[in-house]
Order: structure tokens, then C-alpha cells, then sequence
């Protein structure tokens, strides 16, 4: 029994120890420091999140931060007028902006007032153009195209995309060739005019019959799906409009309160 308690207290010093990633003068610095850091920083990744070369720059930044703050105590700085009146501003910005955070925060919007805001402006915000998601594979001459095409004509439908997929890699000059020719979701005006007349006019599951022709070469197109022209659902633009009717009611305290004051400009 006593062989595994201490096997026990082993292994739980083992994984507080780990998250000590530097001692500096005594002081240890842990994954936790410098998760703080990066959050002050705005950093979108922890630091177990970051490529080892970036996990020991982050590291030195939290140490030479420590040496610094150290180092500031130790001249007397605190003391000094200039640190009272920079901490009395920054008091005042912190507050400030606490009480902003929490107002918005409580700041309560009702589903009829969601509701009338998507209604008011669902041609303005909420309107939707239709979309394609489509491959290609785009070569130098006209007979390439007519080569790969004939290829997929002799291909199954079950398989066809994959063979198109393997066709793009094989044959395709285009930066998305190492992704089987895959464009991802994109509307008529994002694509060349002749690009976007072919790839609306097919189906789902269809590819170009005749090799199209632009400005950057031959393409052979194919549509994985097709989303027509309509609205984004109230459900999904209700955190957007909540948002939005959160700030103006904040806009509105704001002005409210500046109205009520005694302000004279000179």
C-alpha cells in the first residue's frame, strides 16, 4: 500500500513539475505565465498550441518580463509621482472599460426586436447570391481538355469525382491542382464571366462537356454541389443581429448620458 501511495504522490509531482517550464532566481515560470501573456497579447494560440521554436521565444519574453518587473521594484520606481499618475489612468481606462463590458454583457435583446431587425433589413444584410462548389482542371490547349473530358465520359458516375480529383492532380497548371482541383464556394462575379456561364449552367455532379476557354487557358469544370439565390435563416444571423442591436443600445446610453450632462465647449 505504501509503495503505490508513494507511486501516487510520484506521479502527481511529476505533472505539477511539468508545468514548470523555467526557474528564474528561484521564481518558477509555468505554462500558465505564459498562457497569461498570450492572452494579454491577444494571441489566438496557448502555448501548446505553438511550434516548439515559437514555445521558447514566448518563454524568453515571459522571463525578460519578470527580470524587467524586478528589476522596476527594486529601483522605487512605485514611489515615484509619474508611476501614481500613470496608475490612476490606467485605473480609470480599466474601470471604464469593465463597466462598458458588463453594460453590454446584461444588455438584453428580445426575439420580437431580433425578429424586426432581420425583417427590415434582410435584403440589405441577410440577401444571399447563389453559389457553386466546383473543381477544375485547367490546361494549355484545347486537345488536352478534349483528352481529359473523353476520360471522363468513359468514367463511372459513382467514381467520377474521384476521378476528376486524380485527373486535376495529374494534368491541372493551377495553384489547386494539389487539392484535386478543388475551388471551394464562390458566386457568379467571382469567377471570369466564361468560367462562371459554365459552371452555373451544370448540375450537380456534372462536369463541362466542351473544354472552356479564358484568359489563364482551357478548364474542364465539374460541380460537387450548388446553392441557390435566397436568405441567411434568422437562426444563424441572430447572434450578428444581437450584436449589432447590443451596440446601438449601448450607442443610445452613451448619448443619453451626454445629454444629460452640463458639457460646455470652448
Amino acid at each position: 500500500m505504501k509503495k503505490i501511495i508513494l507511486g501516487s504522490l510520484f506521479v502527481v509531482n511529476s505533472l505539477l513539475a511539468g508545468d514548470v517550464l523555467a526557474v528564474v532566481n528561484g521564481h518558477k515560470i509555468t505554462i500558465e505565465d505564459v498562457n497569461k501573456d498570450l492572452t494579454a497579447k491577444r494571441a489566438r494560440a496557448t502555448y501548446s498550441q505553438l511550434p516548439p521554436q515559437y514555445q521558447k521565444i514566448e518563454l524568453d519574453a515571459v522571463i525578460t518580463k519578470y527580470l524587467l518587473s524586478k528589476e522596476a521594484q527594486k529601483s522605487g520606481i512605485e514611489k515615484t509621482k509619474e508611476f501614481k499618475k500613470e496608475l490612476e489612468i490606467l485605473k480609470e481606462i480599466l474601470a471604464t472599460n469593465l463597466f462598458i463590458k458588463q453594460k453590454f454583457d446584461n444588455i438584453y435583446v428580445s426575439d420580437k426586436d431580433i425578429k424586426n431587425f432581420y425583417n427590415k433589413n434582410k435584403d440589405i444584410m441577410f440577401k444571399q447570391a447563389a453559389e457553386v462548389k466546383a473543381r477544375h482542371i485547367l490546361v494549355k490547349t484545347k486537345k488536352e481538355a478534349e483528352k481529359i473530358i473523353d476520360e471522363l465520359r468513359a468514367t463511372p458516375k459513382a467514381k467520377l469525382e474521384q476521378k476528376f480529383a486524380e485527373l486535376a492532380k495529374t494534368y491541372s497548371k493551377g495553384p489547386s491542382a494539389r487539392v484535386g482541383g478543388e475551388l471551394g464556394w464562390f458566386k457568379k462575379a467571382q469567377m471570369v464571366p466564361e468560367f462562371s456561364k459554365t459552371a452555373f449552367s451544370l448540375k450537380k455532379g456534372e462536369f463541362s462537356q466542351e473544354p472552356v476557354k479564358t484568359q489563364f487557358g482551357w478548364h474542364v469544370i465539374y460541380v460537387e454541389d450548388k446553392k441557390g439565390a435566397g436568405y441567411v435563416p434568422l437562426e444563424q444571423a441572430k447572434s450578428k443581429i444581437i450584436a449589432i442591436l447590443k451596440k446601438e443600445m449601448l450607442k443610445s446610453y452613451i448619448e443619453s448620458l451626454k445629454s444629460k450632462a452640463n458639457i460646455q465647449y470652448k
